[in-house]
Parts: structure tokens; C-alpha cells; sequence
């Protein structure tokens, strides 16, 4: 076996070998302590070295992927390593890489944008935590469902919206305003109320406008049941076929 086929059964995740499971952690420690500093406001000499380290354990996995490249795809070995640094976890990946080199020249420092880069890291974790590459994958089945559902709710939204919009017109008293100013404040009170937070900062004052909220909650809870049904379904029926198939490879 070739050194790049040994690289691989190592960074591919959930391989069944020894030192797949130690990059897997590896990995896992090195995202976690990427994102650690992003919980304080105020950095020190500590979180500058958990970056670099984190920063580094993301340059050499780049690497290794991309030079194991034309071992996981159908595509030929040219294209595999040319299109590799364009698709979808490539691209994070290297976003993700990005702060470490503002953090080894200030010339290229853009302090709130390698932040917001660095919260990228956590997508990182679908590759090395299962349960969420299982819930990935299940998205990606029912994408069609999904968005089926997607768009009811979006239409509800929509249509509650309009309804009371015009139907509720009395005038705030704390603001000498109407409580929905524009149609843009009722998509959002129609949205909080779809998804059942309900912030508080925007309600119904007259009778009408109440009974269209109640209305809106009890069948914004059944709209919302729907895809966490179906996700819930898919995520078991995955989870079953994952562990008959590691069932099969173990005998």
C-alpha cells in the first residue's frame, strides 16, 4: 500500500483502524480549541497559541485531503486535485485556515472578520462527529420533503402576515404608532409565532388580531412538527442501516 493510500484510511473518518480514531480526536481537540477563544472578548498569550496550533492541525489535514484527493472521487486523478479546492468542505476548510495566517502577519489582520472566519471551524465538526454527518446526510435524502415543507411554511408565514397586517389597526398607545408600521413587522411577528419563540416585543392589542394569533400558533405547531418527524424518522432508519453495515464488515 502507497504512502497516499495510508494517509487516507487515516484522515477519512470512521475508518476502522487504531489511528483513524486518534486523527479523529486530534482533529475534534483542534476545533474545539480553535473556537474556545471565541468565548472571550479579551485575548490572551494562551488562546494565540491554541490558534496556531489549531491553525496548523487545519493546514496539514488540508493537505492530506487534497493530496488524497483522486482516492475519493469517481473523477479522474487531474480533476480530482484540481476541482478539489473548490468544493463545498474544501472551501470551508480553507476559510477556516485563513485567521491562522492574519495571526502570523498583522499585516493581513481584519480582526472582526477572522472571528466571523473562525466560527467556520465549527462546521468542521460534521466531518468528525457523526451524529451530525447522519443528520446531514438524512437532509440531504429528504431535501425534496424538506423543502416541500419548507415552502408551506414560508407560504403560511406569508399569508398570516398579510391577514394581520390589515386586520390589526389600532394604534400602539406607547408609540402613538400602528403595531405593525409596515408589512415587514408582521412577516416577523408571523414568523416568532409560526416557530412558537414568541420575543414579546411585537402582539396583537384588539380581539380580532388575538383570535388570528391563536389560530396562527395551533397550526404553526402542527407546520413545525413536520420536518422534525421527518428528520427524526430519517436519523433512526440511517442509524439502522449505518450499524448493519458495520455489522456485515465485522463478520
Amino acid at each position: 500500500m502507497e504512502i497516499r493510500e495510508q494517509i487516507n484510511n487515516i484522515i477519512e473518518p470512521r475508518n476502522e483502524n487504531l489511528y483513524s480514531r486518534i486523527y479523529d480526536w486530534l482533529m475534534l481537540i483542534a476545533i474545539v480549541i480553535g473556537i474556545f477563544p471565541l468565548m472571550f472578548r479579551e485575548q490572551n498569550r494562551l488562546f494565540w497559541f491554541f490558534d496556531l496550533i489549531s491553525g496548523c492541525c487545519f493546514i496539514v489535514d488540508y493537505i492530506f485531503r487534497w493530496i488524497t484527493a483522486d482516492l475519493n472521487s469517481n473523477k479522474n486523478r487531474a480533476a480530482a486535485f484540481l476541482f478539489y479546492p473548490i468544493s463545498p468542505m474544501a472551501i470551508i476548510d480553507l476559510l477556516s485556515i485563513l485567521p491562522t495566517v492574519n495571526l502570523l502577519n498583522p499585516t493581513f489582520k481584519l480582526m472582526r472578520v477572522s472571528r466571523l472566519l473562525k466560527v467556520l471551524r465549527v462546521v468542521k465538526f460534521i466531518r468528525y462527529f457523526e451524529p451530525l454527518e447522519i443528520i446531514l446526510s438524512v437532509v440531504r435524502r429528504q431535501k425534496k420533503v424538506l423543502c416541500t415543507v419548507l415552502s408551506l411554511a414560508f407560504f403560511y408565514v406569508f399569508i398570516t402576515a398579510l391577514i394581520m397586517f390589515n386586520a390589526e389597526e389600532d394604534i400602539n398607545p406607547e408609540t402613538g404608532q400602528y403595531l405593525f408600521d409596515n408589512f415587514f413587522d408582521a412577516f416577523y411577528w408571523a414568523a416568532c409565532t409560526l416557530t412558537t419563540v414568541g420575543y414579546g416585543d411585537l402582539y396583537p392589542i384588539s380581539d380580532l388580531g388575538r383570535g388570528i394569533s391563536i389560530m396562527s400558533s395551533m397550526v404553526g405547531i402542527a407546520i413545525i412538527a413536520l420536518p422534525s418527524g421527518i428528520i427524526t424518522a430519517g436519523y433512526m432508519d440511517e442509524l439502522k442501516s449505518r450499524r448493519k453495515q458495520k455489522g456485515q464488515v465485522n463478520h
